[in-house]
């Protein structure tokens, strides 16, 4: 049994110790960002949300023994969330499928709003690391999805409104994409010049060759570090493209390129994560 299409729920860029000087450049780069949250699993975040998905920065304080697998896990892009409103079911059919999967894990953090405070709460499916060594591979059950989606986190001065793209590299691309195909059926994965496509509601999942990533994007992607494969940025949706050209001048980003094409954004502007702008 497979499942079901899926949409994208989130992806995450983890920034490690860093978060100070984090949530402070991706401001620069023209998000609006949430205020810091505090996982009850000892992480802490910041958001930048768009219209039905988000960028979620995650990071841990120095010595946090709880979360040493963000400590120790390379700065950058390194999680890819699918949504869902049936975790449990996701863990079932994954499970008959004989794809590696953990069981449900619920937790929360506290989100300030006028004159109240209330819990958002998140059930997670998560792949075990070894199964997607590019990065974390999961799925977020939002029990509380109004203290998400809130329309005054949803507006950014580079016009962002969605993921459109996540793309990973991999020297040996169809070794990920056969566990695609494994969760979600044969006919969901497409190959494509140099590699794999996964379609995710209004997103997709590129996992391309490191050869085609560098001829689009040359130095501005990340290199992954020796790694085999790897998570190396984001195609996002801006409504204003000469809008967000303006915000990343007025924050100082060095190193953009702009085209008729899009704008991109090298990953060493953006905690060794490639962001390209596209209309």
């Amino acid at each position: 049994m497979t499942l079901p299409l899926p949409t994208l729920d989130h992806v995450v860029v983890n920034v490690r110790n860093r978060m100070d000087e984090a949530v402070a450049q991706f401001r620069r780069l023209g998000f609006t960002m949430t205020p810091r949250g505090y996982h009850t699993l000892g992480s802490m975040n910041h958001l930048a949300v768009f219209g039905t998905d988000y960028m979620e920065l995650i990071g841990a304080e120095t010595g946090n023994e709880q979360r040493r697998d963000i400590l120790e896990w390379p700065i950058g892009l390194n999680g890819v969330v699918f949504g869902t409103e049936d975790s449990a079911g996701v863990y079932e059919s994954l499970a008959a499928a004989g794809v590696p999967i953990r069981t449900p894990t619920e937790f929360s953090r506290p989100v300030a709003l006028p004159g109240d405070t209330r819990d958002a709460v998140f059930r997670t499916v998560r792949l075990p690391h070894e199964s997607f060594p590019a990065g974390r591979l999961y799925f977020c059950h939002h029990l509380t999805r109004d203290l998400v989606w809130r329309d005054e986190w949803r507006t950014h001065p580079n016009g962002a409104i969605g993921v459109a793209r996540a793309v990973i590299a991999a020297r040996d691309p169809a070794q990920p994409a056969e566990l695609l195909r494994r969760m979600f059926g044969a006919a969901s994965v497409h190959a494509v010049d140099g590699g794999y496509r996964l379609a995710i509601g209004l997103a997709d999942f590129a996992i391309l060759a490191p050869s085609r990533i560098t001829e689009r994007y040359g130095n501005a992607a990340p290199d992954g570090g020796g790694r085999d494969t790897w998570m190396a940025g984001l195609v996002v949706r801006t409504r204003d493209q000469r809008g967000c050209e303006t915000a990343l001048r007025a924050g100082g980003i060095d190193g953009v390129r702009v085209s008729p094409a899009g704008i991109v954004v090298p990953a060493s502007a953006a905690f060794d994560t490639l962001i390209e702008f596209v209309p």
